[in-house]
Formats: structure tokens, sequence, C-alpha cells
């Protein structure tokens, strides 16, 4: 039986441009088999989506708020619901300019 699949957004706070904190959430949701894209955003923050099994999600929220990149500095970071998805909606993870 196929695994569950779930979507989130999310945005993280502090010290993550600059900082190949982009680079590493891509190379770490590729890592966990996960799909979507990030972004810098003007206000200095990095957001963007998520999509996958409910359980590597939840490694990736913990990675987003506990680890990063090794030069960032995370105060914060949010995270919308996890909703339930027919399908993916990304074919990989990348990073949006």
């Amino acid at each position: 039986m196929a695994k569950r699949l779930f979507a989130l957004d999310f945005e993280v706070f502090g010290k993550v441009q600059g900082v190949f904190f982009r680079k590493y959430t891509e190379k770490q949701a590729n890592h966990l088999g996960l799909r979507g894209w990030c972004m810098n955003t003007s206000e200095g923050t990095v957001k963007g989506q998520l999509e996958g099994p409910q359980n590597e999600l939840n490694e990736m929220k913990h990675w987003l708020q506990n680890k990063g990149s090794p030069s960032s500095r995370i105060d914060k970071a949010e995270f919308s619901e996890m909703k339930p998805i027919e399908d993916y909606s990304f074919q990989s993870f990348g990073i949006k300019r």
C-alpha cells in the first residue's frame, strides 16, 4: 500500500540568508524523498512548501527548526497544518529564485 501524502508550508526566521540555507534545505529534502520548493523572502526569511509522507515531513520539520545549514542561526520556524493530498504537485524539490 502506498504511503499517504501530506503537504505543508513553512517559513524559517533568523540568520537564514547568505548562509547556504536553501542549498542545505534542498539537499535534506532530497535525502528524505520530499518534493516542493524554498525561496528567500524580502523580509530575510526562507519560505517554501513540502510534500511527502508524514514521517519524512516530521523529520524535515525538526531539521528546519533545529539544524539548518552549518552557518545558519534559526530563531523560529513556522509551519502550516499538514493537509492530506491525493498526489504530488511537484516533480522534485527545488530552489526558487
